[in-house]
Formats: structure tokens, sequence, C-alpha cells
């Protein structure tokens, strides 16, 4: 007996659901069915970025909460933190002419992750953990020891952890360091193996050494770091590209700068100054209440203030993109 077209048609799509359905319950079974970075990510309430001095002077950040918040995201997108502390490392080692021990991230993380109460935590370690050293294994394994802590304590607390590779070290700035610029390339190449356990890894210092390398073919003179470490207004913007590509915004790759992006989707001048007040406001009060043993670090507002004129911020850029 033949069965009526119409029938056949019904009998498909029952399959198909059928299927989707046990596809769907074994994929949760094997926890495969993760959101996308991007939809996950963006969704969070609030995204906090770890790291040394490069994230402490918060440009990176900054130039990410700006591009964020001119997506028009849900309830302004999530809230994005930086504390970052200048001179700080996950490996816990200090060079003897440093003028102070240099903090190490495990001195402050479980305050920090308990304190925060981060959905995502951005990473960015690596550039002062060899102390400024040739390789050696000993750093090395210290180095990979601090990073599998750091990853670990994060996914324990309940937060998603990304990791963001170091900058470039330019060995033209620092001829007699130049050896630095290869320990850097080795501490980034195993973040990136480490995506083979899981991990989520941001290759910044592959982008940023291509980068730089393909510039200084064209300008000798070209430098992303005047000081080899510390990138400057344009290095930062390359940071916040790929964090940004990371999470699907496919239009800031294509940006020259994060002001060429923001005036193609007009998004208001005067709301960049307050979204990086915030940042900056945020980061002195935030890194102050955790608390760290770094000399020389300015002092923030109390929490509670801090929060309330960063809600007055919000609003005021609330009111400008209405």
């Amino acid at each position: 007996m033949k069965c009526h077209p119409s029938l056949l048609s019904l009998a498909s799509v029952f399959l198909s659901l059928a299927s989707l359905s046990a596809f769907a319950e074994k994929s949760t079974a094997t926890g495969s069915t993760q959101p996308l970075p991007r939809e996950q990510i963006l969704a969070a309430h609030r995204i906090v970025f770890l790291g040394d001095s490069i994230t402490a002077g918060a440009t990176y950040v900054i130039d990410v909460a700006t591009a964020l918040r001119s997506q028009k995201l849900p309830h302004g997108g999530p809230e994005v933190l930086s504390t970052g502390l200048s001179s700080e490392t996950v490996s816990g080692l200090s060079e003897e002419s440093h003028p102070f021990p240099r903090p190490c991230v495990h001195e402050r993380l479980t305050r920090a992750l308990a304190a925060l109460k981060a959905d995502v935590v951005f990473a960015c370690y690596g550039m002062n953990c060899g102390v400024y050293m040739p390789l050696d294994e000993e750093r090395f394994a210290a180095f990979r020891a601090g990073m599998e802590k750091l990853h670990n304590e994060t996914v324990a607390s309940g937060a998603r952890i990304i990791h963001i590779t170091p900058p470039y070290f330019d060995p033209a700035r620092k001829p007699t360091q130049a050896f630095y610029a290869d320990v850097l390339l080795q501490y980034s190449q195993w973040l990136v193996s480490q995506r083979a356990q899981g991990w989520e890894v941001i290759d910044l210092h592959s982008a940023m050494r291509e980068e730089a390398l393909k510039r200084k073919a064209l300008d000798p003179k070209f430098t992303f770091s005047n000081d080899a470490v510390h990138p400057g207004a344009e290095g930062h913007w390359l940071m916040a590209q790929q964090i940004l590509v990371w999470l699907g915004d496919s239009s800031a790759a294509e940006a020259p700068s994060l002001e060429a992006l923001l005036q193609k989707r007009q998004f208001p001048t005067a709301a960049v100054k307050l979204i990086e007040q915030r940042v900056q406001l945020t980061k002195n009060s935030w890194v102050q209440a955790i608390g760290h043993n770094r000399p020389g670090v300015a002092k923030g507002l109390p929490l509670e203030e801090a929060t309330a004129k960063a809600a007055e911020l919000d609003a005021q850029v609330d009111a400008l993109l209405k």
C-alpha cells in the first residue's frame, strides 16, 4: 500500500524532530551544546580582565568595553571591569633588580574571584612571568604551574576563563634582552597548546608579532611598544581587536582604529569618554577593595561610592544612546 505524499511529509517531520531531540539529549549529556563564545559572553552579567601593567593601564579593556557598548546589546551588554595590577605575574617569580618583589596573582586571586563574582574572566599574563631573563626550564615550569592554578581556581569559582597570550616583546627596542622575545613565544605556544585540554585561548602574541614584523619590513623603526613591553594606543587596539573578533565582531577586524569603528556605527564621542571614566574609576576601587601587596598603586574610591558613580555614568551613556 502506498502512503499519501502529505503523510510521508508529515512522517519525515516527526522523524526529523525525533532525531534532533535525540541529538540534543546526547549533546547535552556530553557537554557539546555549549553556546558559542559570543552568545554566552555577550549575555553575561560581568566580564573581568586580570593581568599585569598592560591590563592595569586598561586601554585595551576600555576599547573592548566601548566596542561592546556600540553593538547596542540588550540591557547595555555585560559590565566590563579591569582589575589589572602592575608588575604582577602568575609564576610567582621576581628578579633581584626589581625595586620590590613582584606581586603574584595567586596572592589575591581567591579574594578577587569571591568579591567580583565574574561570569567571565579574561586573563593576560606572561610578560613579567619570565622576569626578563633567558628561557629556563625552572622559570618556564613556574609559569605553567601558575597558569594551571589560575585556570583551575577560576573554573572552580564558577567563572569561565579565557586566556590571552602575552603581547609581543619588541627585541629591537631592547637589544640586550632580545632573547626575551623567544621566551614569550615559547610561553605563548604552550598556552595555545592547552586548547587540546579544553582551554579557551586567544592567541594575541602571534597576531601582534606577525603584524609588527610586517610593519617593520616597511618601516624598520616601527614598534608597537617604545619600551619593548608596554604597547601604545595602536598596540592596545590590536589587542582589543583579537578579543572582539574572537567574540564574533568581524567588523572590528577591518577597523584601523576604535575611532573608525565607532564612526561607522555612529556612536557618540561623549559616550566614549564616559565609558573610559567608568573603567578607570571601577578599576582603582576594585583593586583596592580586593587588596594586594604592591606599593605605589593609586587609591580608588570606596567600592560603594564607586559603584554608585558607575551607575550614574551608565545612566548618562544610556541617555546619549536613546
